[in-house]
């Protein structure tokens, strides 16, 4: 788990293009909006399009997203909950 979680981080920097980041510096707990890495509204559609597209896993509840979201840990245990579905 700690290797996809790892690959995952990568991802998010690339596909938010958080240059000025490195998948070191993310903590797998570390809060996404807010007071952790400062993600806002359009980068959670932006994950959403990248779950979508790279695992081919929709989130069907906006309320469920807030939870997903919350750090790189809750997101690579939904993709590998929700993946071979």
């Amino acid at each position: 788990m700690e290797a996809f979680a790892t690959k995952l981080k990568e991802q998010i920097i690339t596909h938010l293009n958080l240059e000025d980041l490195t998948p070191e510096e993310v903590g797998l707990d570390d809060p996404l909006f807010g007071e952790g890495l400062g993600l806002d509204s359009i980068d959670a559609l932006e994950l959403i399009v990248f779950l979508e597209k790279e695992y081919g896993i929709k989130i069907e509840n906006p309320e469920e997203g807030k939870q997903i979201f919350e750090s790189v840990n809750t997101i690579a245990k939904f993709i590998q909950k929700n993946k071979n579905t």
